[in-house]
């Protein structure tokens, strides 16, 4: 069952959990290195060529080296953590070292992740450490300090001095989080803002934008988001090109205010931005010593220009904004990474799940007969936003350790998700809800990315959010995110486990007996013999014989164990074996059963889909949770996600043996119950 957690208000920030294989934390590695006067080598993340890659042999010959040996006196922070510490190496992940550059301007942020209580002083002992956000929990990795280099030189991020390290260690702290250095080839900044910070990103084409762009900024800075923006480029040659109004292309910015000015009788949205060099500003309308400044009243002009110098960060016109810079990111925090001091927090819906194939791997809308089984969430909005009578909500899938298995040859899946309006009192959505219902809300598209994220404006109301791979069978983890702007209630849908099992018949006398059920007497004395019982051995006998005659069904034979659940169901006056009464009742129930097996072989295989599983125990009686069906789709289903009728009937039988005897021992009706070794022993051997 996928687990739920929810963030508001104030959050006492998490302790991060040591990652280290041992479950020693950094402060005990350093000092037990420190006592015995040795550096560290980390265990888990060896100086070897498996650390760099895991698709191809090492092309060049690396040497690991500590900062030491490259350079007379190491500083892990030098004069600050500034973006000039970033500059790239042998490696494809410039979206890691952007996201790091836009850290750097974010102090108390840049804190958590690279720690300050470490240098190469007096405490040195060949480790280091950083924090990283993943899958709802914060992350300390330790590292050592050996570094890959070819001629004392280091090969992948390094800072432009050579005697500061932190960006280099950070890397490697973040590629030994992912499997390896080459695990960091390609990636979204994004991706690598949301490790950082825990929040949940978005990305914007300002010549595509919403019409409220500018209130979705203002609010995303009153959120303590973290906002960046960009200008595209067509070639490699326009990287970093300077523009004749300032703006440099290919350039990440960081967005750092928004306000509104009386301008001539009329409002204007400006916008302020902020170039991490420091220097290079746009020198267009609202920049620092333009005349539009002169028609604005001196206080607010006084207030809105409080830095007005040659220092990186500039004002422009929302419109110029937009005509200018392609792309807007914004990565939302979650209220666990923020002050006390943001204006607004998020209100944080989180779950974890799993599509798992046979049963929950349902895929995408296209797959109608598959789609609905799918994992299923509920969401209740019930408050619209302040200043709106809709309410605000992003959606964010993110499907979980996706680089660690590169290296197993599973790559990204195509991931999205569609939102409906939800019935009243449905646990879990059948096909024919979604056969004849359009969605409310959708993702974009499907996309192998790591995290598809959507911002939606719905009025209050009810929704069910379905998340899905595009393809159906394919299995992934994932995490979902709900962010709104007001309180909203979330829960996983399919999560009852009850059964409604019907008392067993009185029995007839003799001379009541149908035709059908004095043939059926017949046969059972044929079977029992003089002792008028039928053991599990011939139960086994007879059922083969009556169900391999069947040609509907597929059927390779009941196994004995099959049998003895049978009779452990039926027996109750716990012979050991079936007489007649009981096997009269079981009968009526096997007729049952293969009449429901049969509606559910839709292609009339002989077979039925393990994705139909639910529905056939739902008109049994039985309603699952889907945890408990995805265990019952790895059980019982084949290669091809069908399930043979003696597959079937070794479930059902189980699944309502198990049933039975909890209702008998729940006798306080509370769907608790508390037993001893013994009893779970015998419960477990009688299934």
């Amino acid at each position: 069952m996928p687990s739920n957690s929810t963030l508001s208000g104030p959050v006492k920030k998490p302790k991060a959990v040591s990652t280290q294989s041992d479950g020693r934390s950094f402060e005990e590695i350093r000092q037990d290195c420190l006592r015995k006067g040795i550096l560290f080598e980390d265990p888990d993340f060896p100086a070897k060529d498996s650390s760099l890659f895991y698709s191809q042999s090492v092309p060049i010959n690396f040497e690991w080296k500590r900062p030491k040996e490259l350079c007379a006196d190491p500083k892990f922070i030098l004069g600050g953590a500034t973006r000039t510490d970033i500059c790239q190496g042998q490696l494809g992940d410039c979206w890691l070292l952007a996201a790091i550059a836009s850290l750097t301007l974010q102090e108390e942020t840049l804190a958590r992740v690279v720690p300050h209580d470490q240098d190469f002083g007096r405490g040195y002992a060949g480790i280091f450490h950083f924090q990283f956000w993943k899958h709802n929990q914060w992350l300390d990795v330790v590292v050592d300090d050996r570094l890959p280099a070819v001629r004392n030189n280091l090969v992948f991020l390094h800072s432009a001095d050579n005697d500061e390290f932190w960006s280099a260690l950070l890397e490697k702290a973040y590629a030994k989080l992912h499997g390896s250095y080459e695990s960091l080839k390609g990636g979204s900044t994004l991706e690598a803002m949301e490790d950082f910070t825990g929040g949940v990103g978005e990305m914007y084409e300002t010549k595509q934008a919403p019409d409220n762009l500018f209130l979705i900024l203002r609010k995303a800075l009153d959120r303590g988001s973290m906002l960046g923006c960009s200008i595209d480029i067509t070639s490699s040659a326009e990287s970093e090109a300077r523009t004749t109004t300032g703006l440099v292309k290919g350039h990440a910015y960081s967005i750092t205010g928004l306000e509104e000015v009386n301008y001539r009788g009329q409002k204007v949205q400006l916008i302020r931005v902020r170039n991490p060099w420091g220097q290079v500003e746009w020198n267009g309308r609202w920049s620092d010593n333009s005349r539009e400044w002169n028609m604005v009243d001196k206080s607010e002009r006084d207030r809105i220009q409080l830095h007005s110098k040659d220092d990186g960060e500039f004002w422009m016109e929302f419109d110029d904004f937009k005509a200018n810079f392609d792309k807007i990111e914004i990565c939302n925090l979650t209220p666990d990474a923020l002050t006390d001091n943001v204006t607004r927090k998020w209100e944080v819906n989180m779950f974890e799940g799993n599509w798992i194939r046979g049963s929950t791997a349902g895929g995408c809308r296209n797959f109608i007969d598959t789609f609905w089984t799918n994992p299923q969430f509920r969401l209740s909005l019930e408050d619209a936003d302040d200043d709106d009578d809709q309410c605000s909500v992003i959606v964010a899938l993110m499907q979980k350790n996706r680089r660690q298995l590169r290296k197993e040859g599973l790559d990204l899946e195509a991931i999205g998700f569609a939102l409906y309006d939800a019935p009243d009192d449905e646990d879990h959505l059948g096909k024919d809800f979604f056969r004849y219902h359009a969605s409310k809300a959708r993702s974009r598209t499907y996309i192998n990315m790591r995290e598809v994220s959507e911002r939606f404006t719905l009025p209050p109301g009810k929704y069910v959010l379905v998340p899905t791979t595009f393809q159906p069978h394919h299995e992934a983890d994932f995490m979902l995110r709900i962010f709104s702007e007001k309180k909203a209630d979330a829960l996983e849908m399919g999560n009852n486990i009850d059964a409604d099992l019907p008392d067993p018949p009185m029995p007839s006398r003799p001379e009541e007996e149908t035709d059908e059920e004095k043939g059926l007497r017949r046969l059972f004395e044929k079977i029992a013999g003089s002792d008028q019982a039928i053991s599990a051995r011939e139960l086994q006998q007879v059922l083969n014989g009556v169900l391999s005659r069947r040609k509907e069904i597929k059927f390779d034979g009941l196994s004995l164990n099959t049998c003895h659940s049978i009779i452990n169901l039926m027996d109750v006056d716990n012979t050991g074996m079936l007489e007649f009464q009981e096997f009269k009742i079981f009968w009526d129930k096997l007729k049952k059963w293969i009449m429901l097996f049969l509606s559910y072989d839709t292609d009339r295989s002989g077979r039925m889909s393990s994705y139909e599983l639910r529905i056939a125990l739902n008109a049994a009686g039985m309603h699952l949770n889907t945890k408990l069906l995805q265990l019952l789709g790895l059980r019982f289903s084949d290669k091809n996600f069908d399930i043979d009728f003696d597959d079937y009937l070794t479930c059902i039988v189980r699944l309502e043996n198990m049933f039975r005897v909890f209702q008998a021992m729940d006798t306080s009706k509370k769907g608790e119950v508390t037993m001893n070794m013994q009893q779970f022993l015998l419960l477990s051997m009688n299934v």
